[in-house]
């Protein structure tokens, strides 16, 4: 039988009595050499797979490196990963051109050392620059590649990786301000990375995700060759455009897709808290965000306030939103579908598609459109995230209990992300990104605390308490999550040896029924796990194939 053809449940029976056979016949127990000594190899190496010669002062940053600590932190955002017991790469390699993104993936492979990939350091687990499962390993740093080519008159762009969105919204409105696309509302997430997992943003009920709107790539497989889609085929194509990042290849550029935007938008955001009526109004929201005019897009940001003549603590829910069109029409959506909210003209602000970007990023309304292209992030928190999908309405009741743990922790925060619209009539095989018909929103949970905390257990605590309590509210058989919101606790890969079994176990919450068909693309592409983190994608073991 065909490898394909096998469901995850008899897959699991078959591997369930040879898992340990197998784990044992391929481990590759390993010497582990002197970090000058895979420094100076890689290099060599490196240098002489290149068809073009780079400066090491600017190529190759090692621990030694005045300059080392300020690159590895440069994109990382989760300050968790970057404290000094957490392990860290014995080399860091910056490419300025595609070959030496090939060359990084030859040497690592010949030299046997393990490699991380990161474009913009937004990883929620810190796999893009931080391996807890083995060592030593390097980092391809691809900040350094973010050439954006915007073809008005094609509706298209080229991106290489290291491109953050914000820069690509900048590009893209500096050419037209009738185009966009419908990506993050971070501006400061790689590309790279962000389109691999599926990117959703504030277009989304309108035009889909990013990973909807790709229609070309380029990525260096695991024999260090340059692939677009004709060269990598449909099915390389199709689990590079949701599936996660580094499973499958380094991803250099894609080509995207431009969207059809109208050259006035509106935004606003209204805010409530507990005494002014949250509970019942959030109810309302769920049960029509879905439904609202697709042109419209309305998340709900929740957290804790000191606020009333007590300034006492309480829950806000602000609801901030953005609609392609001017107000006149945003208010008559409004008051047709959701007029307890009350908007008025006054809460209304008509702007450019551009300038709605930065709003919603959180930016100040003075804010100039050029800060998009700094292209770092000011977020750098210690934060530990989960992510939920809900298709039914959640009562008050358990809204009560919600408040009730928010109140309890130190810095709590839920964004609440409607879905419909372009999100429900897109099959959920589409893209590997399966979160379709019937969701009516996402659900983002985090705590956040400023400074190293030697008790930050109790936040990893609380925030594991909260996503307990909101089980009976949410999807079930399988719990949902969202693989851009990276959750090791869902379960990770222990060692080099990545194991099916366990990676189904979270492989599908991210993917639902579209994880079997990454193992099969995994499988034919990259067959001995070279590209592999915490929550990579497994091939299937070698006696499951046939």
């Amino acid at each position: 039988m065909a490898f394909w053809r096998i469901s995850i449940c008899s897959l699991l029976l078959l591997l369930l009595s040879s898992s340990t056979m197998a784990t044992a016949s391929i481990s590759r127990p390993r010497k582990r050499p002197t970090s000058s000594l895979i420094q100076e190899k890689f290099i060599q190496c490196f240098t002489g797979s290149s068809q073009f010669y780079i400066p090491l002062s600017t190529a190759f940053f090692t621990p030694n490196n005045a300059s080392f600590t300020s690159v590895l932190q440069s994109t990382s955002q989760n300050l968790r990963y970057l404290v000094p017991s957490m392990p860290k790469p014995e080399l860091i390699i910056t490419p300025l051109h595609e070959s030496q993104a090939q060359a990084s993936v030859i040497c690592a492979k010949r030299l046997d050392i393990h490699l991380r990939v990161r474009s913009g350091g937004h990883d929620y687990e810190g796999l893009s620059y931080v391996s807890q499962i083995e060592s030593p390993f390097v980092i391809v740093d691809l900040s350094k590649l973010r050439l954006i080519k915007v073809d008005i008159q094609d509706n298209s762009a080229w991106v290489e990786a290291g491109a953050t969105i914000g820069e690509v919204y900048y590009r893209i409105a500096e050419k037209s301000n009738i185009h966009g696309f419908p990506g993050g509302l971070c501006t400061s997430l790689g590309i790279g990375g962000h389109i691999t997992g599926g990117a959703y943003g504030s277009m989304m009920r309108k035009f889909g995700l990013g990973a909807d709107n790709v229609i070309d790539a380029r990525i260096v497989d695991v024999n260090g060759r340059v692939l677009d889609r004709a060269a990598m085929g449909e099915d390389l194509f199709w689990a590079i455009r949701g599936g996660g990042g580094a499973s499958f290849g380094i991803i250099l550029e894609w080509k995207i897709k431009l969207v059809p935007i109208p050259a006035t938008v509106t935004v606003f955001t209204v805010t409530k808290s507990l005494e002014q009526g949250a509970t019942k109004l959030l109810y309302k929201w769920q049960t029509v965000a879905d439904k609202l005019d697709e042109d419209l897009f309305i998340r709900v940001i929740i957290q804790t306030a000191n606020a009333g003549k007590n300034n006492a603590k309480t829950v806000t829910t602000s609801y901030n939103a953005l609609f392609l069109g001017d107000a006149e029409r945003l208010l008559r959506v409004m008051q047709q579908s959701f007029p307890e909210l009350g908007l008025t003209r006054k809460d209304c602000t008509e702007t450019s598609w551009i300038k709605s970007v930065l709003y919603i990023a959180g930016y100040s309304s003075n804010t100039p459109a050029e800060i998009l292209l700094q292209g770092r992030s000011t977020f750098k928190n210690y934060f530990k995230a989960k992510s939920d999908f809900v298709k039914e309405a959640i009562p008050e009741t358990a809204l009560e209990g919600l408040w009730k743990r928010l109140l309890e922790e130190d810095s709590p925060l839920m964004i609440w992300n409607p879905y419909g619209g372009m999100m429900a009539r897109i099959s959920e095989s589409q893209i590997p990104f399966p979160h379709r018909q019937g969701i009516k929103f996402k659900i983002q949970y985090l705590t956040l605390w400023q400074v190293e905390d030697n008790n930050a257990s109790k936040h990893f605590d609380w925030i594991r308490r909260l996503y307990n309590y909101m089980a009976p509210y949410v999807s079930m058989f399988p719990r949902g999550a969202y693989v851009n919101y990276r959750d090791l606790d869902l379960g990770m890969n222990k060692n080099i040896n990545t194991s099916f079994i366990e990676a189904s176990l979270w492989g599908v919450r991210y993917f639902k029924d579209n994880f079997m068909r990454l193992v099969k693309v995994k499988t034919r592409v990259d067959p001995n796990n070279f590209f592999r983190h915490e929550q990579s994608i497994p091939p299937l073991p070698v006696q499951a194939r046939y």
